[in-house]
């Protein structure tokens, strides 16, 4: 059995939801950027421990991309200076903070939303569908290009209009006693960075 396979038998999907609902607050009301970064990584661990496919380079891009973008508008002390560029502590702090927060929440819906996502009433079902989708946009990779967007999208939506999940009475995943211990493990491990913040 690998690491896939090992995490799709020990969690249900609805549970692994809920412990991403009571992840989420301990990431986003996080004020100290170290402290979120260490989150990010901790995030990214547990999707690769999960056997869910990551891709540093695309990783790397955005974070860069977003730091950079924080960087044309200076502000605190200044770091570093050539001619009219400047790298700022402010800013630079401020690019790493959205970056970190950005990109934890990616990996923290790698780990908690499954396509096997099912929650009551009309709006439960709307939102599983959503989180359906997204999950498999997550675990796609497309090669999207400049001269193929427009077919690799068609194809795309196509696969997704087509692809539904099983009928909930086919299978029913439950979580099993130890994933209880795990994800307790995990949420009390993600909201750790607040003793130290409190």
């Amino acid at each position: 059995m690998n690491r896939q396979e090992a995490y799709d038998s020990l969690f249900s999907a609805r549970s692994l939801f809920f412990a991403g609902l009571l992840i989420m607050p301990a990431l986003l009301f996080n004020p100290v950027t170290e402290y979120r970064v260490v989150q990010f990584l901790f995030f990214w661990f547990l999707s690769w421990l999960c056997g869910k496919k990551t891709n540093p380079a695309i990783t790397v891009l955005v974070v860069f991309f977003i730091v950079a973008f924080n960087l044309i508008v200076p502000y605190g002390r200044v770091l570093f200076s050539a001619g009219w560029f400047k790298i700022t502590s402010g800013s630079l702090a401020a690019g790493i903070h959205r970056a970190a927060t950005l990109e934890a929440l990616v990996m923290l819906s790698k780990i908690c939303v499954r396509h096997d996502l099912r929650l009551p009433g009309a709006f439960g079902g709307l939102l599983s569908e959503s989180m359906r989708i997204f999950s498999v946009l997550l675990t796609r990779k497309h090669g999207i290009t400049a001269k193929n967007i427009i077919t690799v999208t068609d194809n795309l939506m196509l696969e997704l209009s087509e692809s539904f999940p099983e009928p909930a009475s086919s299978r029913v995943q439950r979580t099993k006693p130890a994933g209880f211990l795990v994800l307790i493990a995990v949420i009390l491990a993600s909201w750790s960075p607040w003793i130290f913040i409190l």
